[in-house]
């Protein structure tokens, strides 16, 4: 039987915090919080449930962390949250700006099984539709250290390989640039004053972006 999906969320926003912070860091209890959506005192208690199940390691007044455990059920609930999102633009014809609501929802409902035919049938993807790799049925993933359109060389023929954000209007936004995983791009000047990145995409369109937005479209050297 699977977990609840309440216990999913919390392993789930526990593994992309640690992604972010490191895996040996303590998660802080109220980032935690605000990432589930429930107050301090609603993650505590949670938390302390799972210390007893063994799937986080849990320390009062510092934070708390994934156990082995529970870090291989957090990235098999992200296997299925990126395969059915796959799946949704790929096969369904959905926009990449509209399937990470969806994909919330039915990662805690679909099989295993369902999961494993719909993995044939896109011909086993390594990453989603915003480049975010998809761990094995194993929960391995692999890891990679990206530079971002606000951190590589100018005049630079790079690569987009993922978008580190799903809000809705973003993706949208970069859907009309065309500014999506697989595309080139040269980042011809950075402007700290104006706060803005120029850039001239493969097709020679030029358009020019925030550095916050910048800084979350990952990219590899061409």
């Amino acid at each position: 039987m699977l977990p609840s999906s309440t216990v999913e969320n919390y392993l789930k926003a526990l593994y992309q915090a640690e992604a972010t912070l490191g895996e040996k860091a303590l998660v802080p209890m109220g980032q935690l919080a605000t990432a589930v959506r429930v107050a301090p005192g609603t993650a505590t208690t949670m938390i302390k449930a799972l210390a007893e199940s063994g799937l986080v390691k849990y320390e009062p007044y510092l934070g708390v962390r994934l156990s082995p455990a529970g870090t291989k059920l957090a990235a098999l609930v992200l296997r299925r949250h990126r395969l059915v999102e796959q799946f949704l633009v790929e096969v369904m014809g959905m926009s990449w700006a509209e399937v990470h609501e969806d994909a919330e929802q039915l990662e805690h409902v679909v099989s295993d099984r369902l999961i494993e035919r719909m993995d044939a049938m896109l011909g086993h993807p390594s990453v989603d539709p915003h480049g975010d790799p998809i761990p094995t049925a194993d929960g391995d993933v692999e890891s990679h250290q990206y530079d971002s359109l606000l951190t590589c060389r100018l005049r630079t023929p790079v690569k987009m390989i993922r978008v580190a954000d799903q809000d809705a209007s973003f993706l949208r936004f970069l859907e009309e640039h065309n500014l999506k995983p697989g595309q080139s791009i040269e980042v011809e000047l950075r402007d700290p004053a104006a706060d803005s990145v120029q850039l001239r995409t493969g097709d020679d369109h030029r358009i020019t972006i925030g550095t916050k937005a910048a800084s979350k479209l990952l990219i590899e050297v061409v």
